[in-house]
């Protein structure tokens, strides 16, 4: 059994002891659209009209990185550069949605699929990218699998700016208009993993990524 089929599983006994149908009906779905479209939202702090340079300045804050490409056909180089800088291994695994950019002649080896225990880096996309926090909001896929975005220890995000939006309510928005519902694994990335349980004391790589580095692309 999938991770889907026991999630259905469970809702399908929660609306079982609720004495509801195992799933939800088209006018339930509706009216928690309509909902959803009446509620009017919380108060929201004020935001610049630049929402990419807010979102820069959120994210540096969070110890992520930044490079700034015009276009997509940048984004190999730009990885390939700071892996070299950092002195780090240019062997990346990484989302098939990726996979027409010239990593090879960018000097980076390159593979489409699943981390294993030995990738140190995975490279991905992103859904969108939340300028009110310097987040990413990753959503799960056959092709934009989370495991790249949690398993290695470096994770390079490849972030169009069209995809910078203002706060996490525009980000779900977003996701109801294109997708209509939450994927499996909705995940909010924000910054390298850190942890201060012991002593106070920051440690970055705790539960994740020791290093996040973002490539923003302004033609995309």
């Amino acid at each position: 059994m999938d991770t889907s089929d026991a999630r259905n599983r469970i809702f399908a006994r929660i609306r079982n002891a609720q004495h509801r149908p195992d799933a939800a009906r088209a006018n339930e779905q509706a009216a928690a659209e309509d909902y959803l479209a009446r509620h009017p939202q919380g108060p929201r702090p004020a935001m610049s009209d630049d929402l990419v340079a807010t979102f820069i300045d959120k994210a540096q804050a969070l110890s992520t990185t930044i490079t700034r490409v015009p276009g997509m056909s940048g984004v190999p180089v730009a990885a390939a550069t700071y892996l070299q800088a950092n002195g780090l291994t240019d062997q990346a695994v990484a989302w098939p949605t990726l996979r027409e950019l010239d990593w090879a002649n960018a000097g980076c080896r390159v593979e489409f699929r699943k981390p294993q225990g030995d990738d140190l880096v995975g490279i991905t996309g992103c859904f969108c990218a939340i300028a009110e926090t310097g987040a990413l909001m990753m959503m799960s896929g056959p092709e934009t699998f989370a495991s790249a975005t949690l398993l290695p220890e470096t994770h390079i995000a490849v972030v169009p700016a069209s995809r910078i939006v203002a706060g996490h309510e525009d980000g779900f928005a977003l996701m109801r208009s294109e997708r209509g519902q939450l994927s499996r694994a909705t995940n909010f990335i924000a910054g390298p993993s850190r942890t201060a349980d012991i002593e106070q004391t920051l440690v970055l790589g705790a539960h994740g990524p020791y290093r996040v580095h973002l490539i923003i692309v302004d033609g995309a």
